[in-house]
């Protein structure tokens, strides 16, 4: 089994009822780090007020991906301060409520815990996106965080690489459960995703944080397994 993780002092897990949301602290400014499925605001603004900050302290928002999980609060979020809007240009449409999300071919495993999750893929309320990236961007939080284009998840997918914190964000193309640190589930393109999940977890970090799991360590993002939902 993983054992407790010490997160840096500049970051805030926000745990909410299903997944969870990061803020990165840089001074009085905030990053958030995907915001959770929509109705996650108050949670977010309670995690903040517990920092001693108020909700326009957020001036960024960094979408590892489009799924409603991880994008479904960004409107709101983002108009409490228009706060700069960061996700991939091949999800950014779907963010924007142009286009559907791609539907899921699920592996047996998946669609088992699909209907277990009582999910659904809706879209999300619709946000502006300000900023598209590629991949390999700087983006300037957390010391200098880069942009890491990991697709499989999603079209889009991204994870997020802070050198000097040591720090790995990795949307869903990295998961913990259970104590193992698995693929993540509902991959679009399960092959990319593979790859992108090897070369997250080959990263030298000290602490690896997913959207859904607990955080990890070096050592236990290196231990990294496909698991069951590699196909």
């Amino acid at each position: 089994m993983l054992g407790v993780v010490d997160l840096p002092p500049s970051l805030t897990r926000i745990v909410l009822p299903f997944g969870q949301c990061y803020a990165w602290r840089d001074g009085d400014e905030v990053t958030l780090v995907d915001t959770g499925p929509p109705g996650s605001g108050e949670a977010v603004a309670a995690a903040l007020a517990g920092l001693g900050l108020d909700r326009d302290a957020v001036v960024r928002i960094v979408l590892t991906h489009h799924h409603i999980d991880h994008s479904g609060s960004t409107a709101e979020i983002r108009a409490w301060n228009d706060a700069q809007v960061v996700a991939h240009a091949s999800d950014a449409a779907v963010v924007r409520g142009e286009v559907a999300p791609p539907p899921f071919d699920l592996l047996p495993a998946e669609q088992q815990l699909w209907d277990s999750l009582g999910a659904d893929d809706s879209l999300s309320p619709p946000s502006l996106v300000d900023v598209e990236v590629t991949g390999d961007e700087v983006l300037p939080f957390g010391r200098g965080a880069r942009v890491v284009h990991g697709p499989g998840h999603t079209p889009g997918s991204i994870a997020l690489h802070l050198p000097g914190p040591r720090v790995l964000f990795t949307g869903d193309t990295v998961a913990e459960n259970g104590g193992a640190v698995i693929l993540g589930p509902f991959n679009l393109d399960r092959q990319q995703a593979l790859g992108s999940f090897h070369r997250l977890t080959a990263l030298d970090v000290d602490v690896a944080l997913f959207g859904h799991g607990e955080p990890v360590d070096g050592a236990g993002l290196r231990a990294a397994v496909p698991g069951p939902f590699a196909g």
